[in-house]
Protein backbone atom coordinates (compact mmCIF):
# COMPACT_ATOMS: atom_id res chain seq x y z
CA UNK A 1 0.00 0.00 0.00
CA UNK A 2 0.88 3.70 -0.80
CA UNK A 3 2.10 5.93 2.05
CA UNK A 4 1.70 9.66 2.40
CA UNK A 5 5.48 10.02 2.61
CA UNK A 6 6.43 8.41 -0.96
CA UNK A 7 3.77 11.45 -2.12
CA UNK A 8 4.48 14.38 -1.26
CA UNK A 9 2.30 16.17 -3.66
CA UNK A 10 -0.12 15.43 -0.69
CA UNK A 11 0.98 16.76 1.90
CA UNK A 12 1.42 20.03 -0.15
CA UNK A 13 -2.27 19.68 -1.01
CA UNK A 14 -3.39 19.41 2.77
CA UNK A 15 -1.65 22.16 3.66
CA UNK A 16 -3.24 24.46 0.70
CA UNK A 17 -6.89 22.88 1.69
CA UNK A 18 -6.30 23.53 5.30
CA UNK A 19 -5.03 27.65 4.35
CA UNK A 20 -8.07 27.77 2.43
CA UNK A 21 -10.87 26.47 5.43
CA UNK A 22 -8.82 29.26 7.48
CA UNK A 23 -9.21 31.76 5.23
CA UNK A 24 -12.74 30.86 4.34
CA UNK A 25 -13.80 31.10 8.38
CA UNK A 26 -12.02 33.81 9.61
CA UNK A 27 -14.65 34.73 12.47
CA UNK A 28 -15.30 30.82 13.68
CA UNK A 29 -11.31 29.85 13.56
CA UNK A 30 -9.54 33.54 14.23
CA UNK A 31 -11.19 34.47 17.11
CA UNK A 32 -10.17 33.25 20.23
CA UNK A 33 -12.46 34.36 22.31
CA UNK A 34 -15.91 36.08 23.04
CA UNK A 35 -18.39 37.73 25.27
CA UNK A 36 -20.04 34.36 27.03
CA UNK A 37 -23.72 34.59 26.75
CA UNK A 38 -23.88 34.60 30.40
CA UNK A 39 -21.65 34.48 33.32
CA UNK A 40 -21.63 31.83 36.02
CA UNK A 41 -21.53 33.18 40.04
CA UNK A 42 -17.79 33.05 40.09
CA UNK A 43 -17.36 35.08 36.70
CA UNK A 44 -20.08 37.68 37.74
CA UNK A 45 -18.23 38.30 41.05
CA UNK A 46 -14.67 38.53 39.60
CA UNK A 47 -15.51 41.06 36.84
CA UNK A 48 -17.10 42.97 39.80
CA UNK A 49 -13.86 42.54 42.37
CA UNK A 50 -11.43 43.19 39.25
CA UNK A 51 -13.38 46.33 37.77
CA UNK A 52 -13.97 48.07 40.98
CA UNK A 53 -12.13 51.08 42.54
CA UNK A 54 -12.50 51.93 46.22
CA UNK A 55 -16.10 53.02 47.07
CA UNK A 56 -16.51 57.41 46.84
CA UNK A 57 -19.30 60.24 48.01
CA UNK A 58 -21.46 61.96 45.28
CA UNK A 59 -22.74 65.71 46.59
CA UNK A 60 -25.41 63.40 48.69
CA UNK A 61 -26.48 61.20 46.02
CA UNK A 62 -26.56 58.38 49.02
CA UNK A 63 -29.90 60.24 50.33
CA UNK A 64 -31.29 60.77 46.95
CA UNK A 65 -29.82 58.76 44.03
CA UNK A 66 -32.70 55.34 44.66
CA UNK A 67 -34.29 56.74 41.10
CA UNK A 68 -33.80 58.63 38.22
CA UNK A 69 -34.99 62.70 38.59
CA UNK A 70 -34.74 62.55 34.59
CA UNK A 71 -38.71 62.37 33.37
CA UNK A 72 -37.16 63.41 29.46
CA UNK A 73 -35.01 60.42 29.17
CA UNK A 74 -37.12 58.64 27.33
CA UNK A 75 -37.31 61.51 24.52
CA UNK A 76 -34.08 60.05 22.53
CA UNK A 77 -34.55 56.45 22.12
CA UNK A 78 -35.93 56.86 18.78
CA UNK A 79 -32.57 58.33 17.89
CA UNK A 80 -30.61 56.10 20.13
CA UNK A 81 -32.31 53.10 18.07
CA UNK A 82 -31.18 54.55 15.17
CA UNK A 83 -27.20 55.44 15.87
CA UNK A 84 -26.43 52.90 17.93
CA UNK A 85 -26.17 48.91 16.94
CA UNK A 86 -28.54 46.53 19.19
CA UNK A 87 -26.12 43.51 20.20
CA UNK A 88 -23.01 45.35 21.43
CA UNK A 89 -22.60 46.28 25.31
CA UNK A 90 -24.28 48.86 27.07
CA UNK A 91 -22.48 51.45 29.74
CA UNK A 92 -24.76 53.07 32.12
CA UNK A 93 -24.28 55.24 35.51
CA UNK A 94 -27.08 55.44 38.36
CA UNK A 95 -30.87 53.89 38.81
CA UNK A 96 -33.31 51.90 36.97
CA UNK A 97 -33.81 54.45 34.05
CA UNK A 98 -30.47 52.45 32.82
CA UNK A 99 -32.88 49.69 32.49
CA UNK A 100 -35.21 51.51 29.82
CA UNK A 101 -32.35 52.38 27.86
CA UNK A 102 -31.35 48.68 27.84
CA UNK A 103 -34.46 47.45 26.73
CA UNK A 104 -34.50 49.61 23.89
CA UNK A 105 -31.15 48.23 22.85
CA UNK A 106 -31.37 45.31 23.43
CA UNK A 107 -27.07 44.58 24.35
CA UNK A 108 -25.39 41.30 24.62
CA UNK A 109 -24.03 42.98 28.24
CA UNK A 110 -24.27 45.79 30.54
CA UNK A 111 -21.56 47.26 32.94
CA UNK A 112 -23.69 49.89 35.26
CA UNK A 113 -20.83 51.92 37.45
CA UNK A 114 -21.42 54.51 40.46
CA UNK A 115 -18.67 55.88 42.41
CA UNK A 116 -20.81 54.92 45.35
CA UNK A 117 -20.74 51.30 46.56
CA UNK A 118 -24.74 52.33 47.63
CA UNK A 119 -25.37 51.73 43.80
CA UNK A 120 -23.89 48.63 43.58
CA UNK A 121 -26.42 47.36 46.29
CA UNK A 122 -29.29 48.75 44.50
CA UNK A 123 -28.23 47.08 41.41
CA UNK A 124 -27.79 43.90 43.45
CA UNK A 125 -31.36 44.56 45.17
CA UNK A 126 -32.87 44.52 41.14
CA UNK A 127 -31.21 42.26 40.59
CA UNK A 128 -32.52 39.63 43.11
CA UNK A 129 -36.25 40.85 42.83
CA UNK A 130 -36.08 40.33 38.34
CA UNK A 131 -35.23 36.82 39.13
CA UNK A 132 -37.66 36.10 41.78
CA UNK A 133 -40.24 38.04 39.95
CA UNK A 134 -42.07 36.14 37.04
CA UNK A 135 -44.12 39.27 35.27
CA UNK A 136 -44.25 42.76 35.39
CA UNK A 137 -47.41 42.94 38.37
CA UNK A 138 -45.25 40.36 40.46
CA UNK A 139 -42.19 42.89 40.43
CA UNK A 140 -43.98 46.03 40.97
CA UNK A 141 -44.94 44.22 44.76
CA UNK A 142 -42.09 42.77 45.80
CA UNK A 143 -40.11 46.20 44.78
CA UNK A 144 -42.79 48.13 47.00
CA UNK A 145 -43.74 44.94 49.41
CA UNK A 146 -47.37 46.01 48.11
CA UNK A 147 -49.93 42.67 47.87
CA UNK A 148 -50.42 41.72 43.69
CA UNK A 149 -53.72 43.34 42.74
CA UNK A 150 -55.65 41.18 41.41
CA UNK A 151 -56.71 41.62 37.27
CA UNK A 152 -53.33 42.58 36.33
CA UNK A 153 -51.80 40.53 33.59
CA UNK A 154 -49.40 40.53 30.32
CA UNK A 155 -51.47 43.01 28.44
CA UNK A 156 -51.52 45.42 31.36
CA UNK A 157 -50.20 48.65 30.50
CA UNK A 158 -47.61 50.72 33.28
CA UNK A 159 -50.16 53.23 34.09
CA UNK A 160 -52.87 50.51 35.19
CA UNK A 161 -50.23 48.17 37.11
CA UNK A 162 -49.37 51.35 39.11
CA UNK A 163 -52.96 52.70 39.28
CA UNK A 164 -53.51 49.69 40.95
CA UNK A 165 -50.49 49.44 43.19
CA UNK A 166 -51.32 52.71 43.87
CA UNK A 167 -54.32 52.51 46.01
CA UNK A 168 -52.76 49.38 47.93
CA UNK A 169 -51.02 50.10 51.17
CA UNK A 170 -47.42 48.35 51.65
CA UNK A 171 -47.31 45.15 53.60
CA UNK A 172 -45.02 44.41 56.68
CA UNK A 173 -45.29 40.81 56.26
CA UNK A 174 -44.55 41.01 52.57
CA UNK A 175 -41.83 43.02 53.49
CA UNK A 176 -39.89 40.97 55.46
CA UNK A 177 -40.74 37.50 53.78
CA UNK A 178 -39.15 39.19 50.88
CA UNK A 179 -35.97 40.82 51.90
CA UNK A 180 -35.62 37.03 53.29
CA UNK A 181 -36.26 36.22 50.12
CA UNK A 182 -33.74 38.52 48.20
CA UNK A 183 -31.10 37.49 51.07
CA UNK A 184 -31.17 33.77 49.99
CA UNK A 185 -31.29 34.62 46.34
CA UNK A 186 -27.86 36.45 46.21
CA UNK A 187 -26.32 35.13 49.56
CA UNK A 188 -27.07 31.87 49.23
CA UNK A 189 -28.43 30.56 45.76
CA UNK A 190 -25.72 32.80 43.96
CA UNK A 191 -23.40 32.53 47.35
CA UNK A 192 -22.04 36.16 46.30
CA UNK A 193 -19.35 37.11 49.19
CA UNK A 194 -21.94 39.84 50.42
CA UNK A 195 -19.95 40.55 53.97
CA UNK A 196 -16.86 41.28 52.31
CA UNK A 197 -17.99 45.04 51.80
CA UNK A 198 -21.24 44.60 54.19
CA UNK A 199 -22.95 45.13 51.19
CA UNK A 200 -26.42 42.59 52.68
CA UNK A 201 -26.85 45.63 55.04
CA UNK A 202 -26.54 48.05 52.26
CA UNK A 203 -28.66 45.96 50.23
CA UNK A 204 -31.36 45.82 53.37
CA UNK A 205 -31.03 49.39 53.82
CA UNK A 206 -32.19 50.44 50.04
CA UNK A 207 -35.13 47.77 50.27
CA UNK A 208 -36.26 49.37 53.53
CA UNK A 209 -36.28 53.19 51.78
CA UNK A 210 -38.80 51.82 49.44
CA UNK A 211 -40.82 50.03 51.77
CA UNK A 212 -40.84 53.14 53.53
CA UNK A 213 -41.15 55.48 50.72
CA UNK A 214 -43.35 53.83 48.38
CA UNK A 215 -43.45 55.42 45.27
CA UNK A 216 -42.69 58.68 46.45
CA UNK A 217 -38.86 57.69 46.91
CA UNK A 218 -38.13 61.39 45.16
CA UNK A 219 -41.10 63.79 45.37
CA UNK A 220 -41.27 64.71 41.97
CA UNK A 221 -40.61 62.62 39.77
CA UNK A 222 -42.22 59.51 41.70
CA UNK A 223 -41.32 55.82 40.41
CA UNK A 224 -44.65 55.81 38.78
CA UNK A 225 -44.10 59.00 37.10
CA UNK A 226 -40.87 57.41 35.64
CA UNK A 227 -42.53 54.36 34.71
CA UNK A 228 -45.55 55.69 32.94
CA UNK A 229 -43.66 58.36 31.33
CA UNK A 230 -43.51 58.41 27.13
CA UNK A 231 -41.23 59.27 24.66
CA UNK A 232 -41.05 62.35 22.19
CA UNK A 233 -43.88 60.67 20.71
CA UNK A 234 -45.99 60.30 23.45
CA UNK A 235 -45.20 56.58 23.55
CA UNK A 236 -44.79 54.67 26.84
CA UNK A 237 -41.32 52.79 26.24
CA UNK A 238 -40.16 52.40 30.06
CA UNK A 239 -38.84 49.01 30.86
CA UNK A 240 -42.08 48.38 33.22
CA UNK A 241 -44.02 49.72 30.04
CA UNK A 242 -44.35 46.28 27.92
CA UNK A 243 -44.34 42.75 29.16
CA UNK A 244 -41.67 41.57 26.25
CA UNK A 245 -39.29 44.57 27.76
CA UNK A 246 -39.64 43.27 31.45
CA UNK A 247 -39.21 39.75 30.45
CA UNK A 248 -35.69 40.12 27.76
CA UNK A 249 -33.87 42.21 30.91
CA UNK A 250 -35.38 39.70 33.24
CA UNK A 251 -33.19 37.43 31.10
CA UNK A 252 -30.35 39.25 31.25
CA UNK A 253 -30.38 39.45 34.55
CA UNK A 254 -30.70 35.92 35.20
CA UNK A 255 -27.74 35.27 32.85
CA UNK A 256 -25.93 37.24 35.17
CA UNK A 257 -24.89 40.21 32.44
CA UNK A 258 -25.79 43.47 34.15
CA UNK A 259 -22.55 44.17 36.23
CA UNK A 260 -22.67 46.47 38.89
CA UNK A 261 -19.01 48.27 38.76
CA UNK A 262 -18.32 50.53 41.75
CA UNK A 263 -16.03 53.60 39.78
CA UNK A 264 -14.98 57.09 39.12
CA UNK A 265 -15.60 58.14 35.83
CA UNK A 266 -12.63 60.37 36.80
CA UNK A 267 -10.51 57.37 38.09
CA UNK A 268 -7.57 55.49 37.06
CA UNK A 269 -9.18 51.92 36.78
CA UNK A 270 -12.97 50.72 36.33
CA UNK A 271 -13.74 52.00 32.67
CA UNK A 272 -10.03 51.03 31.86
CA UNK A 273 -10.58 47.20 33.21
CA UNK A 274 -13.77 47.12 31.67
CA UNK A 275 -12.53 48.33 28.59
CA UNK A 276 -9.80 45.83 28.79
CA UNK A 277 -12.58 42.69 29.76
CA UNK A 278 -14.31 43.79 26.32
CA UNK A 279 -12.09 43.84 23.82
CA UNK A 280 -10.87 40.21 25.22
CA UNK A 281 -14.21 39.47 24.21
CA UNK A 282 -14.56 41.69 20.69
CA UNK A 283 -16.90 42.75 21.50
CA UNK A 284 -17.94 46.90 21.05
CA UNK A 285 -19.75 49.38 23.55
CA UNK A 286 -23.05 50.39 21.41
CA UNK A 287 -24.10 53.04 24.01
CA UNK A 288 -22.92 55.15 27.51
CA UNK A 289 -24.92 56.49 29.39
CA UNK A 290 -23.16 59.49 31.63
CA UNK A 291 -26.56 61.50 32.92
CA UNK A 292 -24.77 64.67 34.24
CA UNK A 293 -21.75 63.42 35.28
CA UNK A 294 -19.62 64.69 33.35
CA UNK A 295 -20.67 68.90 34.63
CA UNK A 296 -18.80 67.45 38.18
CA UNK A 297 -15.97 66.38 36.42
CA UNK A 298 -15.16 69.45 34.85
CA UNK A 299 -16.17 70.98 37.82
CA UNK A 300 -13.05 68.72 39.89
CA UNK A 301 -10.89 68.66 37.00
CA UNK A 302 -11.04 65.06 35.80
CA UNK A 303 -12.71 65.67 32.55
CA UNK A 304 -9.40 65.01 30.97
CA UNK A 305 -8.93 61.33 32.17
CA UNK A 306 -12.16 60.44 31.79
CA UNK A 307 -11.87 61.44 28.34
CA UNK A 308 -8.84 59.14 28.08
CA UNK A 309 -10.39 56.03 29.73
CA UNK A 310 -13.23 56.23 27.75
CA UNK A 311 -10.70 56.37 24.42
CA UNK A 312 -9.40 52.69 25.76
CA UNK A 313 -12.81 51.39 24.82
CA UNK A 314 -13.79 49.61 22.20
CA UNK A 315 -16.15 51.87 20.17
CA UNK A 316 -17.03 52.07 16.33
CA UNK A 317 -19.09 54.54 14.42
CA UNK A 318 -22.11 53.72 16.02
CA UNK A 319 -20.88 53.94 19.41
CA UNK A 320 -23.17 56.94 20.80
CA UNK A 321 -23.06 58.82 24.14
CA UNK A 322 -26.44 59.58 26.00
CA UNK A 323 -25.90 62.26 28.27
CA UNK A 324 -28.19 64.59 30.45
CA UNK A 325 -26.93 68.32 30.83
CA UNK A 326 -27.57 71.33 32.78
CA UNK A 327 -26.11 74.03 31.40
CA UNK A 328 -23.56 74.53 28.80
CA UNK A 329 -19.85 73.21 28.56
CA UNK A 330 -17.41 74.43 26.47
CA UNK A 331 -15.56 71.86 24.29
CA UNK A 332 -15.49 68.00 24.71
CA UNK A 333 -18.43 66.30 26.05
CA UNK A 334 -21.38 68.12 27.82
CA UNK A 335 -22.39 70.26 24.44
CA UNK A 336 -25.62 72.08 24.61
CA UNK A 337 -27.88 74.00 27.35
CA UNK A 338 -30.56 73.04 29.45
CA UNK A 339 -31.91 69.89 31.72
CA UNK A 340 -32.24 67.93 28.70
CA UNK A 341 -30.85 64.36 27.17
CA UNK A 342 -29.36 64.47 24.14
CA UNK A 343 -26.87 61.81 21.98
CA UNK A 344 -23.22 62.37 21.35
CA UNK A 345 -20.69 60.24 18.44
CA UNK A 346 -17.98 58.29 21.00
CA UNK A 347 -15.71 57.59 18.55
CA UNK A 348 -15.60 61.39 17.04
CA UNK A 349 -15.93 63.05 20.76
CA UNK A 350 -13.12 61.40 22.22
CA UNK A 351 -10.16 62.11 19.47
CA UNK A 352 -9.49 64.87 21.15
CA UNK A 353 -7.77 62.69 24.22
CA UNK A 354 -5.26 60.64 23.79
CA UNK A 355 -5.43 57.10 25.00
CA UNK A 356 -2.69 56.84 27.97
Amino acid sequence: MRTMRHQPWALVTVSLVMLAILAAAPSSLARTSELPASLNDREFWKLITDASESGGYFRNADLTNFTSNEMLYQHVLTDLQARAKPGGVYLGVGPEQNYTYMAALRPKMAIIFDIRRGNLDLQLMYKAIFELSKDRAAFVSMLFSKPRSAGLGVNSSAAEIFGAFGSSATSEALYTANRAAITTALAQTHAFPLAEHNDQAGINAVYEMFYRSGFALRASPTYADLMTATDERGTPRSFLASEAAYQWLRDLEMHNLVVPVVGDFGGPKAIRAVGQYLKSGGAVVSAFYLSNVEQYLVQDGKWEAFCRSVATLPLDASSTFIRSASGGMSGGFGRGGGFVSSLGNMASEVKTCSAK
